[in-house]
């Protein structure tokens, strides 16, 4: 399995770091997981295009989360693509109907299949996706894929988001602010690596970066690492990583 980090910001992007997308690809299998401002983009220059992308999978509908979701079904619409299956937690139905009262010329340009999902296991894409509910200002859902990738989404700590990566080779876990900013809804990484020590898991990669951590991420990973003694590294744009089973 392969893991590219398309956007590793936030709602407040920096030139370097555009907002959340990550593609998780496996032979034939891919999905995409969230399309924030930026990723139409990165899709093109990480080489992946967003020809291929037939699923996306949303975590939220924040718009950092989902504001190139409409950009990415027109340029498959251009590009002769048929069809897109969209797949997020609940409302994610009323979210498309509502950009298509503000698109209606895009009614009917692709074959479009929207599916909401609730905590749980569901098939995603051809990948077995476990789904758990965070903590944060809107609904929003972590998923485990095929027992081998976590992604956190948007959350404060929780017992849940990272019990759901216990046994996985890579935890991607949300790490907005340094320890010195007040914050509600998202995680610092104390607080993450205090949470780590309960689990078993292989590597854990930040990302989710808002401006305050410019130039500052090699601290918070440090950070992380004085509460949990693991493999802590830090996401940037455009970035793959490949993901193997466990062994023994």
């Amino acid at each position: 399995m392969q893991l590219t980090f398309l956007g590793t910001g936030a709602a407040m992007v920096t030139g370097e770091r555009f907002q959340t997308g990550v593609v998780i690809n496996d032979g034939d299998r891919r999905v995409l997981v969230d399309c924030g401002s930026g990723v139409l983009h990165r899709l093109e220059q990480s080489g992946i295009g967003y020809e291929s992308i037939d699923t996306i999978l949303l975590t939220h509908h924040h718009l950092d989360h989902v504001a190139d979701l409409f950009p990415l079904m027109k340029a498959r619409w251009l590009a002769g693509e048929g069809s897109l299956e969209v797949v997020g937690p609940p409302a994610t139905m009323t979210l498309i109907e509502r950009l298509f009262d503000a698109h209606a010329y895009m009614q009917d340009r692709l074959e479009l299949t929207v599916r909401e999902i609730e905590p749980g296991s569901h098939e995603v894409g051809g990948f077995t996706v476990e789904a758990v509910e965070t903590i944060h200002s809107l609904y929003c859902l972590a998923y485990r894929f095929d027992d081998l990738v976590v992604l956190s989404g948007d959350t404060e700590p929780s017992d849940a988001v990272v019990s759901l990566a216990d046994g996985v080779p890579v935890l991607v876990h949300e790490c907005a602010f340094p320890d010195d900013v007040e914050v509600s809804n998202h995680t610092r990484p104390t607080e993450l690596g205090a949470l780590l020590r309960s689990v078993d898991v292989g590597r854990v990669y930040l990302t989710h970066f808002y401006p305050h951590c410019s130039g500052r991420e090699a601290s918070m990973r440090d950070a992380v690492r004085h509460e949990w003694d693991g493999d802590v590294r830090i996401a940037e744009d455009l970035l793959t990583i490949s993901v193997a089973p466990v062994e023994g």
